[in-house]
């Protein structure tokens, strides 16, 4: 008999501490094993017994697997259009970003001294957003076209400080965007009326309006007085647009539109199913501070040379909570980056050579709509059709079918027929075939005009600053994108020890099928049958994510945790209404809870009470009880983030459920700590009754440098009537609350990371994951115990998986937080999560991905730095020292002048482990209020123009 070895396991290659490096950190924090770890950090009264999930696959098995779902799509033309199109992504930008870790394993940009060259990628898509929209500011992403178009409502209604409520939509707006923002409006006082734009009326109650140009059936309308009419009554004009139009048609600045939103996915995004695309949302300067969002603005650094950063906005609902503009903490920086680089790579010529051919392919299509005896429905249109067939409309669309061809039915006898840049002569000829006209291409083509666009014709250049006109080449864009990659610190240089944000290991097994076409090139209102590879993958993963939160059902539809969140409150009151009590809009937060929590409620119509904490960081039970008995008759929820956000299980977690459940209230449990909790408790069992989940933290899908993420929601069984549905697909639940995110499920294409991820981990390697990440957040606390406070521990004194170090002794000496911050940049790390949840604070959370010598090299840098402190606190000039000073870039090192007390060596390499590798921030410290007093958010002020 041959005793084979069994196959090596996935979670021996996630997992960063050997065997023995894990025995050492037990010796080093006092623990016998992991299980006596977890007993002393977890209440024993809910650790659950385990997982039931399928055995784990190795990683060639995952790969198989996922090959067979993706070879179950079938990947189809589709001319469905709905603000969705097929693109070619440029292989230089699919290789060197997309799929480059320097690019998906960044955090989001808030320490901007090692964030410069994402920071820089970000200003180019916004400067190509305000030169095609004509407006002149724009943030740097939303997660998509309907909930930035719902942001645009939202905020239009706050410019107008609410004096009137009512908000008119076009009909030929896409049907999405429009059950999106009837959604948002249902909490927030607002009401939508749909309706022909030509039967708008403004006055009265009305505040603004939302044209989309062209229309989502392909027309291309003045909307100039739609404008006027709407500015004569004092309301505000939203425009939807397609940004590639805007390369030919006048922008919606010119046109007077107050904003303007839409989708950046048609510039080399694949289409995935429906995401994550990059949206965006441009308006006039005088608004800048009511954008929702994050917008990247040029500054200066301590030396006076310029650098960039976020600004105005930076982290806002953290710093407003209940008064925040919005809820939004993700965007889609990631692919913000890789349109903002198709518009580098294409430049305006070749933009406008795209947009000409399609709209050229158009004219060519509706020629042959006609010599079939059809009617073509409007006199102009950019990349879109819209055909009446008469009562040949379900022939027209069998034909197509037939030839493996998508079209989109539109009323009960037209076809719309949306073309794309990868449309071909053979297509044409195809969609020509099946509309039943029987000539050939080359006789449509000489036969075909182009309808003249008169007034709407684009006046005004655009992308003129010479970053749209110096990289041709490949070689140039290859160097370019690797010259902006070096400039940003991200996994692949090291750990990033951020505190409830789980920056883990975002394996390449697990990242190499997003791309495959079997899941990118299918657009997500393609017939459900043309997708039983992602319907299987959906229907797994959230059957795992059920098991793994222990509630009864799963949505994937909201593709942030702001969403999630969002969506978990609205299926609380959904379910409240259906009770027959819709006064219970009292939602109860925690002073701990991360600032997202009181923004979504308030965006969910609840009002906001806030509760105590103790002095051990705990939810303070007495002031629960006083505010839910308060409150009884109208308490909705309780949202709590779990383990704790002070990184803490809290032992009395079952009596706060408990308690609010007493007084009628549900409890939500904000799930960005669930890489705590994975295999060793469940929030259904808990008490909760919904929790979201950041894919983007606990289940690997990468940051991406500010996203993607996901934020699905689990629910228990009295909820699930209420999950989100879907205008366009069949889903959720029997009542549905409504519509969350553009795509039926967020953003498809990325679920394939998390599915891999969970597949070869398997209930063991999951669990010894979870026990790994609370030991290596023990282990930091030990070894800098005595050099700073660790502020809060549990009944045993453990952490969970994260600790918060108190900074604000040193503050009596000169030293801040964001000197500490800082001065980490010269050691080669990313700062821990700065001052949250308690101000004057480092949050650490080293993640089970991290090895022991990457945790000690962390350590090491921490203790050399409070030895750093310790100079000051003996009498050193804090105001001269390498601290103050920090971070120290290699034109400042290297400089002939060099006049501080500390010697260069100190200031570069204050440790052997820099000799070795030596990461250098580009930029000295950003002076973020000169930023703001100066904003300047375009590339005019950051690359000198040639023009």
């Amino acid at each position: 008999m041959v005793n084979l070895p069994s196959r090596e396991a996935f979670s021996s290659r996630h997992l960063g501490p050997r065997a023995a490096d894990i025995e050492t950190m037990l010796a080093a924090i006092g623990a016998a094993d992991l299980d006596s770890l977890v007993h002393d950090t977890i209440p024993n009264d809910i650790r659950t017994p385990g997982l039931d999930l399928p055995p784990a696959l190795t990683e060639a098995e995952a790969l198989v697997a996922l090959a067979e779902r993706a070879g179950a799509n079938s990947v189809r033309r589709s001319y469905l259009g709905c603000g969705y199109h097929d693109t070619i992504t440029p292989p230089v930008i699919l290789r060197n970003v997309l799929e480059n870790p320097s690019w998906y394993t960044a955090y989001t940009p808030y320490q901007a001294e090692i964030s410069q060259g994402r920071l820089e990628a970000l200003l180019v898509f916004q400067t190509m957003v305000q030169d095609l929209t004509g407006m002149e500011i724009s943030n740097a992403s939303l997660l998509d076209e309907a909930t930035a178009a719902a942001e645009a409502m939202a905020m239009a209604h706050r410019i107008g400080k609410g004096k009137r409520d009512t908000f008119l939509a076009s009909d030929r707006c896409h049907p999405q965007t429009l059950a999106v923002i009837q959604t948002r409006a249902l909490h927030l006082g607002i009401t939508v009326e749909v309706k022909p734009t030509a039967d708008f009326s403004f006055g009265g109650d009305v505040y603004g309006c939302l044209i989309q140009y062209p229309a989502t059936d392909g027309a291309v309308e003045d909307p100039s007085a739609i404008i006027a009419a709407a500015h004569g009554e004092k309301a505000m004009v939203a425009m939807a647009v397609d940004l590639l139009s805007l390369t030919l048609l006048k922008s919606p600045g010119r046109l007077g539109a107050d904003i303007v939103v839409g989708s950046s996915q048609r510039f080399g995004v694949p289409l995935g199913y429906g995401g994550p695309h990059a949206a965006f949302l441009a308006t006039a300067e005088k608004h800048k501070r009511q954008v929702p969002g994050r917008i990247i603005g040029v500054s200066k650094d301590a030396q006076g040379n310029p650098a960039l950063r976020m600004a105005l906005q930076t982290r806002e609902q953290h710093i407003r909570r209940h008064k925040a503009t919005s809820n939004i903490c993700t965007a889609q920086v990631l692919l913000a980056v890789c349109a903002g680089i198709y518009g580098v790579w294409h430049g305006p010529e070749g933009l406008t050579r795209i947009a000409q051919r399609i709209r050229g392919q158009a004219a060519i299509l509706a020629e042959a709509a006609r010599r079939a005896g059809h009617r073509v429905v409007h006199a102009n249109h950019f990349d879109t059709v819209h055909i009446d067939c008469g009562a040949a409309q379900e022939a027209v669309l069998s034909g197509a079918t037939d030839r493996g061809i998508n079209l989109r039915a539109f009323g009960s006898q037209g076809v719309v027929i949306a073309l794309d840049e990868t449309v071909g002569e053979a297509d044409l000829a195809e969609l020509a075939a099946a509309l039943g006209c029987e000539d050939g291409i080359d006789k449509l083509t000489e036969a075909a005009v182009l309808p003249a666009l008169g007034d709407l014709a684009r006046d005004t250049d655009f992308l003129t600053n010479s970053r749209f006109h110096s990289v041709r080449s490949e070689t140039d864009m290859l160097r370019y994108l690797h010259t902006l990659a070096a400039k940003d610190l991200a996994l692949d240089t090291a750990m990033i020890p951020l505190g409830s944000c789980t920056m883990k290991l975002n394996a390449t097994t697990e990242m190499i099928p997003i791309t495959w076409p079997g899941f990118s090139r299918l657009h997500p209102f393609a017939p459900t049958s043309q997708a039983q590879g992602y319907a299987q993958l959906f229907e797994e993963l959230e059957a795992w994510l059920a098991e793994i939160t222990g509630f009864s059902a799963v949505t994937l539809q909201p593709n942030a945790g702001s969403q999630g969140e969002y969506a978990g409150l609205l299926a609380i009151k959904a379910y409240h209404e259906d009770r027959g009590e819709p006064g219970r809009n009292i939602c109860l937060i925690p002073t701990s809870a991360h600032g997202t929590n009181p923004a979504s409620a308030v965006m969910a119509g609840m009002s906001v009470v806030t509760v105590a904490c103790d002095e051990r960081g705990n939810i303070d039970v007495a002031d629960l009880k006083a505010k839910a008995t308060e409150h009884a008759d109208h308490l909705a929820a309780l949202m709590v983030t779990y383990p704790s956000t002070h990184g803490v299980f809290e032992a009395a977690i079952r009596e706060i459920c408990a308690t609010v459940h007493h007084h009628g209230g549900q409890v939500y449990l904000d799930g960005a700590n669930m890489n705590a909790m994975v295999g060793l408790c469940k929030p259904g069992e808990i008490g909760a009754d919904v929790c979201h989940l950041n894919l983007h933290k606990t289940f690997c899908i990468p940051h991406g440098g500010g996203g993607p993420g996901m934020g699905p929601i689990g629910v228990a069984a009295h909820l699930a009537p209420f999950l989100p549905g879907h205008p366009l697909v069949e889903m959720g639940g029997s009542r549905p609350m409504g519509t969350i995110s553009a795509a039926p499920w967020g953003s498809p294409s990325i679920l394939p990371i998390s599915w891999a991820y969970i597949a070869m981990m398997g209930a063991p390697g999951l669990t010894l994951a979870s026990k790994v990440a609370i030991l290596s957040a023990n282990y930091i606390a030990t070894r800098l115990e005595g050099a700073y406070e660790v502020l809060y521990r549990g009944d045993l004194g453990r952490v969970a998986h994260e600790c918060i170090l108190d900074l604000r002794p040193f503050k009596a000496v000169g030293i801040e937080v964001d000197d500490v911050a800082k001065r980490l940049m010269d050691y080669g790390f990313h700062a821990p999560t700065m001052s949250f949840p308690v101000p004057g604070t480092l949050m650490v959370e080293p993640t089970e991905s991290e090895p022991l010598a990457e945790i000690d090299r962390f350590c090491d840098a921490m203790l050399a730095i409070r030895e750093e402190i310790r100079a000051v606190e003996q009498g050193a000039d804090p105001t001269t020292s390498a601290l103050c000073s920090a971070p120290h870039t290699m034109a400042v090192v290297t400089g002939d002048a060099w006049d501080r007390p500390y010697s260069r060596q100190t200031a570069a390499f204050p440790t052997d482990a820099q000799r070795a590798h030596k990461y250098w921030p580009t930029v000295g410290r950003v002076d973020n209020a000169f930023g703001d007093r100066n904003l300047a958010c375009s590339c005019g002020a950051w690359v000198p123009d040639e023009a």
